[in-house]
């Protein structure tokens, strides 16, 4: 078992949750059991996953989860341009969200990449 909160990804993980939440508090009520309820359910899993792969055994069940945290992230993705679509939160809360969640996706990446290099060593996670 590795502690998640040594990897970089999982503080900009948190980061995005907080801010997805920031942005769907601005939605309507009538979101709330909607768009509002999948984007922080989605947002959350990002971080959640990450750290459920760092609390098992090993690079390959790591990278399982981080895959899983990778399909959340395009998951809130397609959910961030459905609200800019329909108008829904501040423009420009919408766009430190997509920002975020960029940074978040290139950061997955990378780290599956390295880990698939090296499936048998210890992480820093």
């Amino acid at each position: 078992m590795q502690n998640a909160a040594n990897l970089e990804v999982t503080g900009e993980a948190m980061k995005l949750a907080i801010c997805a939440y920031r942005v769907t508090g601005g939605f309507p009520a009538s979101e709330r059991f909607g768009l509002t309820s999948q984007m922080r359910r989605s947002a959350v899993s990002v971080g959640s996953n990450i750290a459920e792969g760092c609390g098992r055994s090993g690079n390959v069940a790591l990278v399982s989860f981080l895959h899983v945290a990778l399909g959340s992230a395009s998951e809130l993705e397609f959910q961030v341009a459905l609200a800019a679509n329909l108008k829904l939160g501040r423009p420009d809360e919408i766009r430190e969200l997509a920002a975020q969640l960029g940074r978040v996706k290139r950061m997955l990446t990378r780290l599956i990449v390295a880990l698939r290099r090296r499936p048998d060593k210890p992480t820093d996670c």
